[in-house]
Order: C-alpha cells, then sequence, then structure tokens
C-alpha cells in the first residue's frame, strides 16, 4: 500500500501555470513600482475625489 503511494506522487507532475502566472505579476508589479505608477495611480484618486465632492 505504501509503494503505490509513493509511485503515485513521483508520477504527478507539478504544474506550472500558476507560477508562471505569479512570476508575471511580480515582474509587471516591480516594473509599475519601478517607473513610479502607485504615486501616479493615487493623485488621479485624489483628483477624482475631489471632482465628485464638487472641489476641484
Amino acid at each position: 500500500m505504501m509503494s503505490t503511494k509513493k509511485n503515485n506522487m513521483a508520477k504527478q507532475k507539478i504544474r506550472k501555470a500558476p507560477f508562471l502566472i505569479i512570476f508575471i505579476f511580480l515582474v509587471l508589479g516591480i516594473i509599475g513600482i519601478t517607473v513610479n505608477e502607485p504615486s501616479r495611480v493615487l493623485e488621479q484618486a485624489t483628483q477624482i475625489c475631489l471632482s465628485c465632492i464638487g472641489i476641484g
């Protein structure tokens, strides 16, 4: 019984797609941070909120 479990675990493949997607999102996040994107998003959000209130 124990040997069949080991054989099944050895035959089981690791899915690569989730790791690839996580890696792509990490790379894109790092690129966004290096080009100062978070401050730009915050600036636009502030402008939208002020215009909704009627100040901007």
